[in-house]
């Protein structure tokens, strides 16, 4: 008899935790489980990489509302939804005048507690032997799935965000594992929720190593050389990510001046797409940086630019564990990540990894060294 599993996500766009998802998807002997996944909103350019053997569930359309622009929710006619999510939204104010968070990240926990009251049942005709909830809010898989154990994830370097406590500790506890990325995810995840240590495991993200293979061959060198061009004694630099204020792309512009004021002929490709686009290009711009400086826009396969650059930077604010690194790593290219919270664990895992101060003018001077050695060992 197989074990039954549900494993719940948003979506399948391009990003970390999908990205993960899929390897431990990739990971599974289904021999042993039988796996239904519960995917909101049916969109994104995983959706036709998910394994043959995972059943993926039809999309409730409650559930495709909870990350749609309110206008469409309304338009719509799912009014109930959307009247939850304004709800939300003013008790967070109200959150935020009392408390006055560094950032918004606890509204998320808001609308998922206002939305799970109206959300209907995920399968309630089926109970599952384990239900995990792969992202967070977690709160649906609590209240809406029926299973004999239930897990939830954590991707998220909680010293770096600012969460209602208050409100998010009666749901991790409801859970009877919580999962962590890595010892510093856990770490800090208790330094906020200390009467949790008791449920928490460690598993380290899975690279999605078939699906990376699969995909690695389907440009030529001659295409990518088109948008990635090569160039004697140039040093070619790629980011994979969503453009928003965690990666720190803004700062990119200023870091890929100074490290060609030291004399390095770098060239930084950035490739994603995110709400913070508009101000890297206005960075870009500030700092005369358009012809190096390069935004390719969102990528359905970003690794072939993976095989082809010189040098993976992770210049990120913060993070959990980020997918881009281990995939770079998975292609054997170098990787050079900030100083950021989390980043001394990942490179103690892994000697190819290198750290770089966080301020604009140390991570330009140790790039720009480890740029040189580069070209260096290029032209032996």
């Amino acid at each position: 008899m197989k074990t039954q599993v549900l494993v719940t996500i948003h979506y399948m766009e391009l990003g970390g935790a999908e990205m993960s998802l899929l390897g431990l998807l990739e990971s599974l002997d289904y021999s042993k489980y039988e796996v239904d996944l519960f995917v909101y909103s049916h969109r994104g350019e995983l959706l036709r990489h998910i394994p043959p053997q995972v059943h993926l569930l039809p999309e409730i359309p409650e559930y495709a509302q909870v990350e749609r622009p309110l206008r469409e929710v309304v338009r719509d006619g799912y009014f109930r939804i959307a009247l939850a999510r304004l709800r939300a939204k003013r008790r967070f104010r109200g959150y935020v005048r009392t408390h006055h968070p560094k950032d918004g990240a606890a509204v998320y926990s808001y609308i998922a507690n206002e939305l799970a009251l109206l959300l209907p049942s995920i399968r309630p005709e089926k109970e599952y032997d384990i239900a995990v909830s792969y992202l967070m809010p977690h709160d649906y898989v609590l209240t809406k799935v029926r299973a004999k154990r239930k897990v939830a994830w954590i991707h998220t370097d909680y010293s770096q965000v600012e969460v209602d406590a208050a409100l998010e500790l009666p749901v991790w506890a409801g859970y009877d594992r919580i999962v962590s990325i890595s010892p510093d995810v856990t770490r800090h995840f208790l330094d906020v929720f200390p009467s949790l240590k008791d449920k928490m495991v460690e598993r380290p993200n899975v690279v999605p190593a078939a699906y990376i293979r699969s995909r690695t061959g389907e440009m030529t060198p001659e295409d990518v050389e088109e948008e990635m061009p090569r160039r004697p004694g140039r040093i070619n630099l790629l980011s994979v990510g969503r453009f928003c204020y965690a990666k720190n792309y803004d700062n990119v512009p200023d870091i890929c001046r100074r490290i060609r004021q030291d004399g390095v002929d770098a060239c930084w490709y950035l490739v994603g797409f995110g709400e913070t686009e508009a101000l890297v290009r206005e960075r870009i711009a500030e700092a005369g940086m358009q012809e190096y400086v390069r935004l390719t826009g969102k990528k359905d396969n970003p690794y072939p630019y993976m095989l082809a650059c010189d040098l993976y930077v992770q210049p990120s604010r913060y993070e959990g564990w980020p997918m881009t690194v281990l995939e770079a790593r998975s292609l054997g290219k170098p990787v050079v990540l900030t100083d950021f919270p989390t980043a001394r664990g990942i490179a103690a895992a892994d000697g190819g990894i290198r750290i770089v101060p966080t301020d604009n003018e140390g991570c330009a001077r140790a790039l720009a060294e480890i740029a040189r050695g580069i070209v260096k060992e290029k032209t032996k």
